[in-house]
């Protein structure tokens, strides 16, 4: 595998877990949203990630050679949460229905404080690979100097 296409790998993957990040910090920012423009509380987003192959003529010779297949990650979608909202007793929000109950957003913010540790952590490990592979290639250029 050439060191391009490791960073194509390696920042396909930083894209995707930069889009779970700000997910995921919307997701933590509305916790409490009560009345959206499409109406009803906040739902829950999460981001659908795909593997693709890495598509260029290296690759390929490789994965013939060794029946390797090199993927890197998309975006498919972003999702809303198909859930019923919670319901909490609280008869003097302005929100609250006959009952004095009020729909709160799906967001569990344990779980998504969970999945921001674990996408920074997704996050670092395509950095470093990226630079490993920066450190390599300039490496190449030095020797073959």
């Amino acid at each position: 595998m050439d060191f391009l296409t490791n960073m194509k790998i390696s920042s396909s993957g930083l894209s995707v877990q930069r889009k779970r990040m700000e997910t995921i910090s919307s997701n933590l920012a509305n916790l409490e949203t009560t009345r959206t423009p499409e109406g009803g509380p906040y739902r829950r987003k999460d981001v659908l990630i795909t593997a693709l192959p890495v598509e260029n003529e290296f690759g390929n010779t490789f994965k013939n050679e060794l029946g390797d297949k090199l993927s890197k990650v998309q975006i498919t979608d972003i999702v809303e949460d198909q859930e019923e909202p919670r319901l909490v007793y609280n008869p003097s929000h302005p929100d609250a229905n006959d009952l004095g109950y009020v729909a709160m957003p799906n967001i569990d913010q344990m779980t998504e404080m969970v999945n921001m540790v674990t996408t920074q952590r997704s996050f670092e490990a395509n950095v470093t690979a990226l630079n490993a592979s920066k450190a390599m290639a300039i490496r190449a250029i030095d020797l073959g100097r």
